[in-house]
Formats: structure tokens, sequence, C-alpha cells
């Protein structure tokens, strides 16, 4: 008779599983509260102690740690010494473990959880029982996902439980127990440069391709993501996200989370703003998003940071989107957006965890990743350092925070040219900054609003000639962060040209 070592706090299709591998000729192992269940259904059943001969103890601390446990996994099967000293200490061996362990993820998400309560959640008999199942894969089946049962059953009953399917089971294992440690690593650590960056991510789904059609791709979160995030929103309509289009709305929800004022609306292409805007409510915000570059918007993403109404998902509908993103939509709404849109994407998301976003982002590069804090900072007009002898008219600066806000989401070399409640015209990633302020400028100057325009940059301006162009074409306030060396020759011709400058110390490159 082959033997089973059930233990799982998941308890999903445990009977069933259980009743078949009875079915199967297995004698069952079990502790705790796996235990009872078993014994609740009426499944044959022995306790771990019949097995150890010893009883739990430090409160069920210990219970499975014991050679009689963990000899009947790991002995070579055809080795015969080991199986010699099986037989003299009386050890039978253990053909399969299903194993799954203490909830340390969804203990530590319970508010006000305190760290004694999380040590006790920390499982350490079950990761080393399936580790040692999974090293011995060739002898043991290890399962611990309740997904597997029936493939294992399968397997049992017609005898094809072939090296490869053990092999998969086994490597699932170390996937489930390395994951589970690394959280605890996670809990636990609170450098922000350990020597060793240990994170974890669970499947979402399969993506049609990635940012190509030749290109493999999937989606992966993070088991605690925050609730501002894309691995928490809802889709409400349209058809399943591509590659492109969640990195395009991550994008969107980081520049969104800047505006919670007063209504807001963010239209985005290539994870470049096009158009931002804010009014007195979201139809005037969608209007002057729009109207920032009518031309780019179209196959873009726009998220907004109030509920979508009617009047707003009318003008929406009237042209091509992949996404639209919102805190909620009206029914109606709702309604104007789904018909015959039956590809546009609809999300929804709790916009009022904005600001509690994760402060750390991770890029991978070849043969490893860097990491650092998000670009959190956002300055104010306390901030502002005004180094030109013409001083900004209080319109100005404030057209100055706008823009000073958006610039930091635009792709360097960013040059972004704004009134104070829409953008209207950016210049994006640029290989040399005067080409990104022409672009702005020539996307801007024939709007009317350009009148009252300001130009933001994310970085310095490394000689002169920027200011010189943006004052020629009707630029009259600047602000960059400054720190060239030249400094004093861009500050010179906003003098001689009439141009109030500004600089923040802080410079916003997003590469």
């Amino acid at each position: 008779m082959k033997r089973a070592l059930l233990s799982v706090s998941d308890k999903t299709g445990l009977v069933e599983f259980a009743q078949k591998l009875v079915a199967l000729d297995f004698e069952l192992i079990s502790t705790g509260g796996t235990l009872k269940a078993l014994a609740a259904a009426d499944i044959p059943v022995k306790s771990i102690e019949t097995i150890t001969h010893f009883p739990e103890m430090l409160d069920g601390r210990v219970k499975t740690l014991h050679p009689a446990v963990h000899g009947a996994l790991l002995a070579k099967r055809d080795n015969p010494t080991h199986m010699q000293m099986l037989a003299e200490q009386g050890i039978e061996t253990i053909d399969l473990v299903c194993v799954n362990l203490y909830p340390f993820k969804e203990t530590i998400e319970k508010p006000g959880v305190t760290q004694a309560e999380a040590i006790e959640n920390i499982d350490i008999g079950g990761p080393s029982m399936l580790r040692s199942a999974a090293k011995n894969f060739a002898a043991v089946l290890p399962v611990v996902d309740p997904k597997d049962y029936e493939a294992v059953i399968e397997a049992l009953q017609t005898q094809t439980a072939t090296p490869e399917f053990r092999l998969q089971l086994a490597a699932k294992v170390f996937r489930h127990t390395a994951a589970y440690d690394a959280l605890i690593a996670q809990y636990f650590t609170t450098d922000p440069e350990p020597e060793k960056l240990t994170l974890t991510y669970e499947k979402r789904q399969s993506l049609r391709y990635g940012e190509n059609s030749h290109q493999q791709a999937a989606f992966y979160v993070d088991p605690l993501a925050q609730p501002y995030s894309l691995a928490n929103a809802t889709q409400l309509h349209g058809k399943e996200l591509s590659y492109n289009n969640l990195r395009d709305a991550n994008a969107a929800l980081q520049i969104i989370a800047e505006f919670t004022d007063q209504p807001a609306v963010v239209a985005l292409k290539h994870m470049n703003p096009c158009g931002i805007g804010q009014g007195s409510d979201l139809l005037a915000a969608w209007q002057k998003a729009y109207d920032s570059d009518p031309i780019s918007i179209f196959g873009g993403i726009v998220a907004l940071n109030r509920e979508v109404d009617a009047a707003t998902a009318e003008k929406m509908h009237g042209i091509f989107l992949e996404i639209i993103i919102a805190p909620s939509f009206s029914k109606e709404a709702l309604e104007i957006l789904e018909t015959k849109k039956k590809n546009l994407r609809l999300l929804t998301l709790d916009f009022t965890q904005a600001k509690s976003a994760a402060d750390r982002e991770v890029t991978a590069v070849m043969g490893g990743a860097l990491i650092q804090t998000g670009d959190q900072t956002s300055e104010t007009v306390a901030d502002f350092e005004v180094v030109s002898q013409k001083q900004p008219t209080p319109e100005q600066l404030a057209a100055l925070r706008f823009g000073q806000t958006v610039v930091k989401h635009v792709k360097s070399n960013a040059i972004v040219v704004t009134t104070a409640d829409r953008t209207l015209g950016v210049g994006a990633g640029q290989q040399n900054r005067i080409d990104s302020v022409k672009i702005a400028i020539e996307k801007a100057q024939s709007k009317p609003e350009f009148k009252n325009a300001i130009l933001a940059s994310d970085a310095f301006f490394p000689m002169d000639d920027s200011v010189a162009y943006a004052a020629e074409h009707g630029i009259t306030a600047i602000v960059e962060p400054g720190g060239s060396i030249k400094d004093k020759d861009s500050i010179k011709k906003a003098d001689e040209l009439g141009v109030a400058l500004v600089f923040t110390g802080v410079r916003h490159f997003k590469h």
C-alpha cells in the first residue's frame, strides 16, 4: 500500500482528492485541521503522531519535523543502503505529499496585523515537507496546488506519472516555496538596498504578444499590490488588455494621480501625455485635454479622476480610444461607451488610494535589474526661485506650477507648453533639448491660449538657445531646474528678451 501525507490550509477539493487516493489504495496520513476535515468526511486517515510516535509540541510549531517523515520522503528507492536504513528504523516510505502553507500573505494583508501574528503564520514544517518531496520527485509526488489534483489522480489512475510530470510538480513546489519565503523576506526587510533583492510576482494572465506580435509576454502582479494599481483594476468592458495597453495604462495612472483637487483628464499615447486638462467639471477638463492634441489622442488612453458622466462619455464615444480609466462610470455613461464599441476597454480603480502608490520602481536590464524610489517629488510655488529680472505674474506662477507637474511625466528630453489648466504642446524623447522645445511650441502656438502660455523643462538648459527660441516665439515665462554650468547664459538671455525664468532645483528625467 502506498502512503500519502496531506496537510493543507487551503482545503479546496481536499475531500474529493482524498477519496480518490483511498480508491487508489493509498493510506492517508494527516495533521491538525486537515485530519479533522478528512475524519469528518468519514475518510480513513492516520494522525502524524502514529508515524512519528511523538506528540505535537510548542503549540503545533513542531509536528512533522521528524526523521520518520523526512526519512520516508528523502530515501532513494533505488539505493539499497537508504532502504536498509529505513527498515532498521522502522520507517515506511511516503509516496505523495500534498501540502499548502500557512496563510502568511492573507495574514499580513489584514488591517492592524501585529508582527507576532505574522510570525505565527510563517510555515516551517510545510515548506520542509514540500522541499523534501520535491527533491525526491523521482519517487515522491509533490503536490502544492489544488488545481493539480485532477491531473495527479489521472496520472495515478493511468500509471502515467512520468519523470517529466513529476519534475513539473517539483518545479512548481520550489517556485511556491521561493515565493512564500520572498514575501516573508519582504515583510521583515527595512533596508532599501538589501544584499539580495527577493521579489515575487503571481501570473495574472498570458498576453497575446508583447510589444510586437513576434514577442511572447505575460502579466504578473505583485501579491501585495497597492490598491491603486493595474493589479487591482476592474475591467467592465472591452477586449483583453495587451502588453502595450498595460504599459500605457500604468503611465496614465501615474500622471492622473497628480491631480486630485479638481476634475482632470489625461490623454496619453505611447507612455507620453498628449493632452492634460483641468476644469470646473469633467466635460470641461476633457475638452481641454482633447484640444491639446486632437490628432495624437486617436487610439490613445484616457484617464479621468472623477466618475464619467453621460456628457463626457458622448464626447469620448465619438473618437477611437483604446482604454478609458476612471473611478467609476455612471449607468448612462456605460451604456453610451459600450454601444458599438465592443473592443473599448473600460477600467475602474480606487482613486482614493492614488497617493499611496508603491514608492519603488524595478527595471530589467540585461543581466540584472535597476531599483529606485519613484519620483514622488512635486514642487510648489514656494519652491520656485526667480532668477531673472522679470518677475512672473500670479497667473504665470500657477501655469508654471501646472507645467512642472506635467513635465516630470514626459519622456526626456521633456518640454511642455501649458497654461494653468491645460497642456498646449508636448515635446518628448528627443535627443537634444532644443528639438523638444521646437516640437512643443509648434504644437502650441496655433492655439488661442498660447498668448498666456509658459514653458517647462524637465532638466536644465545646457545653453541659452532654448530660452532664445522660446522667447522669440512668444513664451514669456519658463520653469526649469537649473544646475548647468551655463545657467548664467540662460539667465542673461532671459533678461535680454524679457522672460521670467524660474529655477526649481529639482530635475525630473524620465527615461
